[in-house]
């Protein structure tokens, strides 16, 4: 968030090296709560949305919700599940960028700002921000970005699923009935950094989008925020944070989709052991 809508930080380690300097380790942690509260509710949304999906496609398809999915309808269910997850992912995203971008300073001649002034804290928390958001700008505001955050996650999770899928399949001996733990570690982690690698650029929009609005309102929409940093910065300002996104992408989602493949196969031997 700090390189991609922030000021002043060259690079990756340059933005790591000032965060540090300047608001110690805490800095790095602004704007977790709210996410950390409600990941549970949007991944089972997301994961549940996409599993619901492929098997009324292949209700549909073969008359058996339990028949093997072809990529294709992977790249459905999970572009569905895209869709559905911006209804929640919006707020929670607009809250946590606003508290991390609230201290940070503005640079910008002849502009009337609003009254509270850059380099002091807007917002007292994430419930605090949630309200003075809705009080100011209405739903509206709340879902600021909804329009950049869905040219990101549509694809982007047909890029996660789809690349997970296939890997999974390819992985997976000949015989397997699932893929082993190890298998979905890597499949997961590939997918995760292919998804937020490309997802990038559309990433720097919601995130200008988003951040804007904690001292002046900038952009008008997600074109006009595309034109503008085009313009300014060039081609390069939509590949901000790149690198950051694409490492972290590995982990995060090689831990979640292995939480969920345990956690689904832990789920069946439990119902096979109650209704054998």
């Amino acid at each position: 968030t700090r390189l991609q809508a922030g000021q002043g930080y060259g690079n990756t380690l340059n933005c790591v090296l000032t965060v540090y300097r300047n608001e110690s380790v805490a800095g790095f942690f602004k704007g977790m709560s709210f996410p950390l509260a409600s990941i549970a509710i949007y991944s089972s949304v997301v994961f549940g949305v996409f599993s619901n999906t492929q098997r009324l496609l292949s209700q549909l398809r073969h008359r058996d919700p339990s028949h093997t999915p072809a990529l294709a309808d992977v790249a459905l269910a999970s572009m569905v599940a895209g869709f559905v997850s911006v209804g929640i992912g919006t707020p929670v995203d607009l809250v946590k960028i606003r508290l991390q971008m609230q201290m940070q300073p503005y640079i910008k001649a002849n502009i009337k700002l609003k009254p509270t002034v850059p380099g002091f804290p807007v917002y007292r928390g994430p419930i605090h921000c949630f309200r003075t958001v809705l009080q100011k700008e209405g739903i509206a505001g709340i879902y600021r970005g909804a329009g950049a955050m869905l040219l990101r996650d549509v694809p982007g999770y047909c890029l996660y699923f789809t690349p997970y899928t296939f890997f999974c399949g390819w992985i997976t001996p000949d015989g397997c009935i699932s893929p082993n733990p190890s298998s979905v570690w890597l499949a997961g982690g590939v997918a995760g950094a292919i998804s937020w690698g490309t997802a990038t650029p559309m990433d720097v929009v919601k995130s200008r989008l988003q951040a804007d609005g904690v001292y002046l309102n900038k952009y008008k929409g997600t074109l006009d925020c595309i034109l503008q940093s085009y313009q300014n910065e060039g081609l390069k300002v939509f590949f901000r944070g790149i690198t950051v996104n694409a490492v972290r992408g590995f982990p995060m989602s090689s831990a979640t989709f292995l939480g969920y493949e345990l956690s689904l196969k832990a789920m069946k031997r439990d119902q096979t052991e109650t209704n054998p």
